[in-house]
């Protein structure tokens, strides 16, 4: 039987090409159109013998086994390595099942296992893994490294670059445990915040000129707290140096003067009621809490590695177009923290309107919508930007909440339009998960490119396909919506940024989809 060929790598400034129902497709625009008919058919086997060849064309050199990889660069919104190539960043979050939730990647590190996956990530174009330090391998006492766990990263370096793969590891984390000392605000404790420095100081240190690192992450997700004791004395110090009297504070809030407890303000109640200039203060204090914790790791790793690269990966909440509450803000904004950033990192799941069921049609362009504005209130900052977590679950059921069953078609099908909807906005893509992961309470259990047993799942085909695209320009989005969100209102009425959503959907061009519209039988393409 007849069968369309996926869209394969070009050179810079061609076509994306299918073929459909014996006919060469050009996708267009948002469609695919017929340009003449193909002298023979097509079999699977043609279809995979064109993408193999593609791959090795077109597709951005692979470094040989055991040679050193160049330096990735920031040159304008892009990554070049050293030696002047471009380079998107198409990788996987590591982790592999068997090891708990959350995984313990380290206590269980399995030189051979690793091996083992670095070798199969290759074949399906990988060039990057993110991978979590935690505390508890890395870090046990605030004065000094692990031994132990940083011979263990020496090994997973030298695993990574003999098979040409960069590493993007984040700042130390919770998944192993959480050492006595830890357990404090580590954006506002003054005490933390000097551990965080040492902590950079000795890594970036201890792997200076290692270009097999493609930068740091100062930490996943991180979130500026609401309230805690560092936070009030911060905040108190914060409000004293705006206003430097109760009088002068309770003009700009219009509230009366008795009402404040001058040097013992407490936050604002996030749930409502709360004074709008007092939330906007907070939020204003929020984030400068965070864009000072960045700045100070920034600055500790460049002291010791001035070419290092450093990012962080802000959850999808650090930009409020749907915020399930004022406090799960988390008061990184993108422009603000970019002074200290060398890029953007951003993570993304399909949550616009609760738990995204692939069976409802109306959810998926809503939530590409979603994802496309918040990378781009990211790119707006000039710098690139990583989708460093997407993906979604297929492949069987969830073994938690009532969430229907998913096919590896759907979840292959999301991650595809995920890519398309962001391509010429972000530069780099990661999925979430090398592997299912049985063990995980959350999505993660199937969101791998591979089932558990290591078999590959649709979607694992699809990103090899995708893995040999030329450039990252060559995926663009349709059209990006003129819109930018209220990010000043926004953060303090999440209805405001909600309502940018829909009037985002209203101009939002989904991307045609080439693995559905011109690849399976049916598929088709208009004539031209």
């Amino acid at each position: 039987m007849s069968r369309s060929v996926p869209s394969f790598p070009k050179p810079r400034g061609a076509a994306l090409v299918a073929i459909s129902r014996g006919r060469l497709c050009i996708l267009d625009g948002n469609r695919w159109q017929a340009r003449g008919r193909m002298p023979v058919r097509v079999t699977r086997a043609g279809v995979l013998a064109v993408v193999c060849l593609a791959l090795g064309a077109f597709g951005a050199r692979m470094p040989a086994r055991g040679e050193t990889l160049p330096k990735i660069r920031v040159a304008g919104n892009r990554f070049v390595t050293s030696d002047a190539r471009p380079i998107k960043i198409w990788g996987v979050n590591y982790f592999r099942p068997g090891t708990g939730w959350a995984p313990q990647v380290w206590k269980q590190f399995d030189p051979e296992r690793t091996a083992s996956d670095f070798e199969l990530l290759r074949t399906y174009g990988v060039n990057c893994v993110r991978v979590f330090l935690t505390f508890g391998s890395f870090f046990r006492e605030p004065q000094h490294l692990d031994e132990e766990g940083l011979h263990k990263f020496d090994k997973f370096l030298e695993l990574a670059e003999s098979h040409g793969i960069y590493v993007h590891p984040t700042g130390p984390d919770h998944w192993e445990g959480l050492p006595p000392w830890t357990r404090r605000d580590r954006f506002a404790d003054e005490e933390m915040l000097l551990a965080q420095e040492r902590f950079w100081r000795l890594f970036a240190a201890r792997y200076r000129g290692r270009t097999v690192i493609f930068a740091y992450d100062l930490l996943n997700e991180p979130t500026v707290g609401w309230d805690s004791a560092a936070m009030r004395m911060a905040w108190n110090r914060w409000l004293t140096k705006k206003y430097q009297s109760s009088e002068q504070m309770s003009a700009a809030w219009g509230v009366p003067g008795e009402t404040i407890a001058w040097g013992q303000v407490p936050p604002p109640s996030a749930e409502g009621g709360a004074p709008w200039r007092a939330l906007a203060d907070y939020q204003d204090f929020r984030e400068e809490i965070a864009s000072e914790w960045v700045r100070r790791q920034a600055v500790a790793i460049r002291e010791v590695d001035p070419e290092a690269l450093v990012t962080v990966g802000l959850i999808q909440w650090s930009v409020p177009v749907v915020l399930p509450s004022l406090r799960q803000y988390s008061g990184f904004c993108p422009s603000r923290i970019a002074l200290w950033l060398d890029f953007q990192e951003i993570h993304f799941y399909p949550l616009a309107r609760g738990f995204f069921d692939y069976t409802r049609p109306e959810d998926w362009k809503l939530n590409l919508a979603y994802l496309q504005a918040c990378v781009n209130e990211c790119a707006a900052t000039g710098q690139p930007v990583v989708l460093a977590e997407f993906g979604w679950y297929g492949g069987g059921k969830l073994t938690f909440g009532a969430h229907p069953p998913a096919t590896e078609e759907d979840q292959a099908r999301w991650c595809t339009q995920a890519v398309l909807a962001t391509g010429g906005l972000a530069t780099g893509w990661v999925n979430w998960g090398v592997f299912d992961h049985p063990e995980a309470r959350d999505v993660s259990q199937l969101t791998g490119l591979f089932r558990a047993d290591g078999r590959p799942k649709v979607w694992a085909e699809r990103f090899r396909i995708l893995a040999a695209r030329f450039e990252p320009d060559d995926i663009l989005p349709p059209k990006v919506p003129q819109l930018r969100l209220d990010w000043e209102r926004a953060r303090l009425d999440p209805q405001v940024g909600r309502d940018f959503l829909q009037e985002y959907l209203k101009q939002f061009d989904q991307p045609a989809d080439p693995f559905s519209s011109a690849i399976w039988p049916g598929g088709s393409c208009t004539e031209k």
